[in-house]
């Protein structure tokens, strides 16, 4: 399955459901950052995870980033290819490679 049959499989999902009527870019961004909390909390005692709880955190992240994408009108592919573009220029290989130091603090 591709990208553009998984978007619209969530969309699919909440139409569905009539939950669209909740998914304001505000409510959408809290629920991202709720679910990162819970994928944060996979990790929070011990280096080690459990792997399907994991996945199934990054998954929801995954499909609310989806809906607020399509609430907001922005293309995620788009929007990726983009900010890769601006980190390539911030983050050029021959100073970044290796080093986790912030654009601001490479030399």
């Amino acid at each position: 399955m591709d990208f553009e049959e998984v978007k619209k499989e969530v969309l699919k999902f909440t139409k569905d459901r009539d939950w669209d009527q909740f998914h304001t870019p505000e409510n959408l961004a809290k629920s991202i950052s709720i679910e990162a909390a819970e994928l944060l909390e996979c990790f929070q005692w011990s280096p080690e995870y459990d792997k399907k709880a994991a996945t199934e955190e990054l998954a929801d992240i995954m499909n609310y980033c989806i809906l607020m994408a399509d609430k907001m009108g922005i293309s995620i592919e788009d929007a990726i290819m983009d900010k890769i573009q601006k980190n390539a220029a911030k983050y050029p290989v021959e100073k970044s490679y290796g080093s986790s130091k912030k654009y601001t603090e490479l030399t």
